[in-house]
This record gives C-alpha cells, sequence and structure tokens, in this order.
C-alpha cells in the first residue's frame, strides 16, 4: 500500500469515529430535551391544580362557610348593632 492510500483510511477512519460520537450526542440531547418536555408536562399539571385549588379557595360561599363554622362568625343583626353618641 501505498503511502496515499493509508492517508485516505486513516482520515476515513476518524471521519467515522467522528460520526459516531456526534450521533451518541445528539441521543444524549434527545433523551435530555424528552426529560425535560416530560418535567414541564408535570409542572404545567401542578400549575393547573394549584389554580383550581385557589379559584375554590377563594369563593365567597367557602369564605362565609369558614367564618360561620370555624370562626363562628354570625351575620350581624340590628339588635345587636351598638350605636354611640357624641357627647359635647
Amino acid at each position: 500500500m501505498n503511502r496515499a492510500t493509508l492517508t485516505l483510511l486513516a482520515l476515513l477512519l476518524i471521519c467515522a469515529l467522528s460520526l459516531v460520537a456526534s450521533q451518541q450526542r445528539a441521543r444524549k440531547t434527545f433523551v435530555a430535551l424528552e426529560r425535560a418536555q416530560v418535567q414541564e408536562r408535570k409542572l404545567n399539571q401542578e400549575w393547573l391544580r394549584l389554580e383550581f385549588e385557589q379559584r375554590n379557595l377563594s369563593k365567597s360561599a367557602r369564605i362565609r362557610d369558614v367564618a360561620r363554622h370555624q370562626l363562628r362568625m354570625t351575620p350581624i343583626t340590628p339588635d345587636r348593632t351598638l350605636y354611640f353618641k357624641e357627647g359635647l
């Protein structure tokens, strides 16, 4: 074999190894992308669940229910209202 053939063979081998390394990096990048997309979907679901929970907790009927039962608050009536006259 002559020198040119050996040089081309070495270049071909280097190109083949470079191609394999490049494909391996592409696979790793694709796997990382898939994992990130799965994580994004999980976080979006959690966000929607938290927004739904916040809307339910902030409804006025729920607030009234908590005020009446847990805090034992009652609606105000005119006979329970105290009026003070300003003394001059």
